[in-house]
C-alpha cells in the first residue's frame, strides 16, 4: 500500500527481455542497505517487487521485473533507458498519509492532453479511459504516474488538475507534456463502492 506521496525520481538504466516479461534496473537514491529483497516500490504507480539491489560506482539501484500482462495494462511497455520515473517506498505502519490510499494496481492508461503554466503552477488536462472516468469526480482523488492528485473538474472523460510548484520540482510532472500516456489508478473507495452497488448492497441504486 502507498499514499501516492512521491520520495525519488528514479532513472531506468537497463531493460532485459524475458520470456514472461521484462526486468528492469532502476537507479535510485534509496539507500539500498535499507531496501529489503521482496520489498514493494511503486515505479510511476505501479507496484513492482525487489528482486536485487546494490551499488555501481556512485549510482544506486534496484532491480524489478514486470510481468507481460504489467506491460499491457501499463505505460512500462514504452520505457527505455534514461526513462525516469516516480518512485514511492511502500507504506509502514505509522506512517503519516499525506496523499490517499493507493494500491499500486495501475487501472488504465490515460493521456495528457493539455498543458497550461499558469504562473509557477500548471494545469494539465487528461483524458481518462472511457471504462473508468466514471470513477473520477470534481474534488476527489486520482493517482497518475504514481502521484495522488486532487481532481479539479470533470467533463465526461476529460478531467483536469493543478499542480504546485514543490510538486513539479520533485516529480517527472515538471516534464510533462501533451500526448503523455500516464498510469491512472482510481481511488480505492470510489472502487469498492460501485462494486457495491453492482453487487446490489443499496438497494434502488444503479451501477454506472
Amino acid at each position: 500500500m502507498f499514499t501516492g506521496i512521491i520520495s525519488d525520481v528514479g532513472e531506468i538504466l537497463e531493460l532485459t527481455e524475458r520470456e514472461t516479461g521484462v526486468k528492469l534496473k532502476i537507479a535510485t537514491d534509496y539507500d539500498p542497505g535499507g531496501i529489503d529483497i521482496g520489498a514493494s516500490i511503486a515505479c510511476a504507480g505501479a507496484c513492482l517487487t525487489v528482486i536485487e539491489r546494490g551499488t555501481t560506482g556512485n549510482r544506486r539501484w534496484f532491480d524489478v521485473e514486470a510481468s507481460v500482462e504489467t506491460l499491457d495494462k501499463t505505460t512500462m511497455s514504452a520505457w527505455q533507458a534514461g526513462t525516469k520515473i516516480n518512485l514511492e517506498r511502500a507504506l509502514k505502519l505509522g506512517d503519516e498519509l499525506g496523499g490517499h490510499m493507493v494500491t499500486g494496481h495501475v487501472d488504465g492508461v490515460g493521456e495528457l492532453v493539455e498543458r497550461e503554466d499558469v504562473a509557477d503552477m500548471a494545469k494539465l488536462t487528461f483524458r481518462a479511459p472511457s471504462a473508468l472516468s466514471h470513477f473520477i469526480a470534481a474534488k476527489g482523488s486520482v493517482t497518475l504516474n504514481g502521484t495522488s492528485l486532487t481532481v479539479n473538474s470533470v467533463d465526461g472523460d476529460i478531467f483536469t488538475v493543478m499542480l504546485i510548484p514543490h510538486t513539479l520540482e520533485v516529480t517527472t510532472w515538471g516534464t510533462a507534456k501533451a500526448g503523455d500516456k500516464v498510469n491512472l489508478e482510481i481511488d480505492i473507495m470510489a472502487r469498492y463502492l460501485a462494486r457495491m452497488v453492482e453487487s446490489g448492497a443499496f438497494p434502488g441504486a444503479r451501477a454506472a
